[in-house]
């Protein structure tokens, strides 16, 4: 049995080092840069699947400028959306990014109807006003778009996901673990 002095200790630097590991992952993700001169004014690591979430909003006309990276090995795919209808996978509107059977980076846009979509590049149910464009870089994909926020509101439902592909088609994502939790309530408005 641990002496009570010791018990408060042992918690005192468990304590510390939970603290350290949330300000590298904060360090990780304000540290980031991406190519070509662009920046983002907010970021969150998001909680699963070595995700990140890149964002200015724009409140004059309600848009969020984004950037989604996730790791992946070439021969996978990763994804990001916002599901204005509820929280979860079916009704989500999603971006891929994956690579084709040449190596070309290309992003696809559907609404996932069921937890088995039918993945069929089509127009999302809000707008995009600036048309989604990915690249693979030091074993991660980034995903880059501009959204109107659906509703005009600050504050969304967002997942994200991470897969295999087979000959440049895309396979079906693990359904345990991490994979079943990449569902957050984002605000962008205040991160």
């Amino acid at each position: 049995m641990a002496q009570p002095g010791h018990t408060v200790a042992l918690l005192l630097v468990a304590t510390t080092a939970l603290l350290l590991a949330s300000g590298t992952t904060a360090q990780d993700c304000a540290n980031a840069t991406f190519p070509a001169g662009r920046s983002f004014e907010r970021c969150n690591t998001l909680p699963v699947l070595g995700a990140s979430l890149y964002w200015t909003y724009h409140a004059a006309n309600g848009t969020a400028e984004l950037a989604f990276r996730a790791p992946s090995t070439s021969g996978g795919w990763v994804a990001w959306g916002i599901n204005p209808a509820g929280a979860g996978m079916p009704g989500s509107n999603v971006f891929v990014a994956s690579q084709d059977g040449s190596g070309a980076v290309f992003v696809l846009t559907t609404v996932l109807e069921s937890t088995a979509p039918t993945l069929t590049n089509g127009t999302l149910k809000f707008d995009v006003p600036v048309p989604p464009t990915a690249e693979y870089a030091g074993g991660a994909y980034t995903i880059y778009t501009t959204v109107a926020l659906p509703g005009n509101s600050t504050t969304q439902n967002i997942v994200w996901q991470a897969g295999p592909l087979s000959g440049g088609s895309i396979l079906p994502h693990p359904t345990s673990g991490p994979n079943l939790q990449s569902v957050k309530r984002q605000d962008f408005l205040s991160g």
